[in-house]
């Protein structure tokens, strides 16, 4: 039996995944100052904000305080910007800096660049939610009561997230494209889900314009996730948001495997 060669040992699947995936980590590790202090000091900015405006003044689902209700909200909003914010960024910044070739060069499939690139993301989007939750608690204690969805929605949206920001980088050859694919859809999508407020308390019209909204089943699952209520049942949600994370992932597959914008 021919014997294996060390350099042939190395090609193996998995050993590009994890490399590539350290890469990721590191690198919004080494400023997690910015990658991850920044978004939860702005969080806890609205929390301020918001509690010194409104707490006292409304409920929402007839039982809970506005900033019980918020947080939930706030901590996926953080977590869904930061998983789009590390791969979006990390590729624009290495198409632009001509550093690209040291990801294509090597033997990596598009499902490991894939699996590499969305695991980095789920892993800053969770760490920032940790965060956030932990701070919250100086505000008020907010403790999932249905822990399972509340873990399942957060990385089902961080995944999702984390995809499309691979899929604006991959798509974008400048720093404008890369804005304006965050400003025109994913901000928008963000405001207009329900972090702010239950969808129940919109004129008709933009009810039933927030059901056309995956984002709005992202925080809404997520929320019954800590308080056991929602706008609507936590198995649509789990449908939506699910048929939503195999689409986008479908796409960008699709994109990686035909090398467009990255190969030509």
């Amino acid at each position: 039996m021919p014997k294996t060669h060390p350099l042939q040992m190395n090609l193996r699947f998995g050993s590009g995944f994890l490399t590539l995936l350290r890469k990721e980590f590191m690198r919004f590790y080494k400023v997690s100052l910015q990658t991850i202090g920044a978004p939860v000091l702005t969080s806890v900015m609205y929390l301020v904000v918001f509690a010194q405006v409104l707490e006292g003044r409304m409920q929402v689902y007839g039982q809970l305080s506005y900033l019980s209700f918020l947080i939930p909200g706030l901590i996926m909003m953080s977590m869904m910007q930061n998983a789009f914010a590390n791969a979006s960024s990390s590729l624009i910044q290495s198409r632009l800096t001509g550093n690209l070739v040291f990801i294509l060069l090597p033997p990596l499939t598009p499902k490991e660049i894939f699996a590499a690139f969305v695991t980095a993301c789920l892993i800053r989007g969770l760490v920032v939610g940790v965060v956030l939750w932990l701070v919250s608690l100086l505000f008020v204690v907010v403790i999932p009561t249905h822990f399972i969805w509340m873990l399942v929605f957060a990385l089902l949206s961080c995944a999702i997230m984390g995809t499309l920001g691979l899929m604006a980088g991959l798509l974008s050859e400048k720093y404008d494209q890369l804005v304006a694919f965050q400003s025109f859809l994913i901000i928008p999508m963000t405001f207009l889900s329900g972090v702010f407020y239950s969808i129940h308390s919109l004129p008709s019209l933009w009810q039933k314009l927030s059901y056309f909204n995956p984002v709005f089943y992202m925080i809404d699952g997520f929320r019954y996730g800590f308080f056991g209520i929602s706008d609507v049942s936590p198995w649509q949600s789990f449908f939506v948001v699910f048929l939503t994370f195999i689409i986008v992932s479908a796409l960008v597959l699709r994109i990686l495997e035909s090398g467009y914008k990255l190969r030509n």
